[in-house]
Order: C-alpha cells, then structure tokens, then sequence
C-alpha cells in the first residue's frame, strides 16, 4: 500500500509543495516544529534511509542542501536544523526545520498555522530556489 508521501507525490493527497524534480519532492510539514518546517523524500518509497541505494541517497541529501539554503533565505532563523527520524510514515523523509532555539528541534513542540500562512510561506521558499 502507498504510504501517505507516496500519495503526496502523487497528487491524491494536497501539499505545500516547495521543490520537485525527477527523483525527489519537498513540501511544507503540516504539523510544522517552525515556520517553514520541510520535508524532503525521495519519489521512490523505501522505508529506512540507509536502505536507499547510494546514489539516490546522495541525491536526497544534495536535494534537501538545495531546499535547506532556500529556507534560509525566505525564513528568518539562526540555521536551517536537518533531521532524520522516520519512524513515523515508512518512507524515508530528510526534516528541514528552521532553528532559532533548541526547543525547535524538539518534536513536541508544534506551531499551529493556517492553511493561507502555510501558502505564503512555501511561496517565500520557492522564490529562493
């Protein structure tokens, strides 16, 4: 069964989407730690990033670098925080979150944000890349 990115991708499910090419896709986390909270995944659906061939791993990690210096740009932070978890959806996903503190990184901490603020926000990063 396709998982709840795989469905993103493929347009079944809507997004905030920030970047897309041939092998990856960004959009906007809806339950973001921060303004402007990313999520980068490859198209292909594998559940554990190391299980990822070597190339496509490569290429999510140069994906995401492209996305991360995009958010930097369009969302005021002291840096742009990569994460790795996974253990939520069985898709490998790269969290971008943008840092002002250490509570950011924390996954307990959700910003609630509405749907037009999510909009403007992806349309500030899209603008950088």
């Amino acid at each position: 069964m396709a998982s709840i990115f795989t469905k993103i991708i493929n347009g079944d499910i809507p997004c905030y989407k920030i970047a897309e090419t041939d092998d990856f896709f960004a959009f906007l986390d809806i339950n973001p730690n921060a303004k402007g909270h990313t999520l980068c995944v490859p198209k292909k659906e594998v559940d554990k990033i190391f299980d990822l061939d070597e190339a496509t791993y490569n290429g999510l990690m140069a994906f995401s670098r492209k996305v991360a210096l995009a958010i930097e740009k369009a969302i005021p932070c002291k840096r742009v925080g990569l994460t790795v978890i996974g253990l939520e959806v069985p898709h490998t996903h790269v969290h971008l979150i943008p840092l002002h503190t250490m509570e950011d990184a924390r996954f307990i901490q959700k910003e609630k944000l509405s749907s037009e603020e999510l909009q403007e926000i992806a349309n500030a990063i899209k603008a950088h890349l």
